[in-house]
């Protein structure tokens, strides 16, 4: 019995280490504010613009906190809110999942974004 208990006590433990092991690893993938940097471009009508970054990932880019037509045309750095982090972190999971698989290997990340911050980097967009 006490053997029967030892053990059941060991699988408790090592499953509660498992399971938090995998929400640091959410708490990673899943993240709500993001920094990222790329060219700013008019993207749509109103106040809609995308970020494209070197690694060909998109953004849909809204703030109500930045100007952010002083600078369409320029390479930034932008700090911002994902809007709804925990559907694009998962989505972004299952992406690098497929392409550990062979699957899809030219996707890109595509996201939506709030922008609390904006740094020029560049006057110009290298394309």
């Amino acid at each position: 019995m006490k053997i029967a208990t030892l053990a059941l006590g060991v699988i408790f433990f090592s499953g509660c280490a498992m399971a938090g092991t995998a929400q640091e690893q959410e708490k990673t993938t899943h993240k709500k504010v993001r920094t990222l940097s790329g060219c700013l471009e008019k993207h749509g009508d109103g106040d809609e613009y995308q970020l494209t970054t070197a690694a060909g990932a998109t953004w849909e880019i809204k703030s109500d906190a930045v100007k952010l037509g002083e600078h369409v045309g320029h390479t930034v750095r932008l700090t911002g809110t994902v809007r709804n982090a925990t559907a694009h972190g998962m989505k972004e999971d299952a992406k690098q999942e497929a392409q550990e698989h062979g699957m899809d290997k030219g996707a890109t990340e595509h996201g939506h974004m709030e922008v609390t911050g904006l740094k020029m980097v560049s006057e110009s967009c290298n394309k």
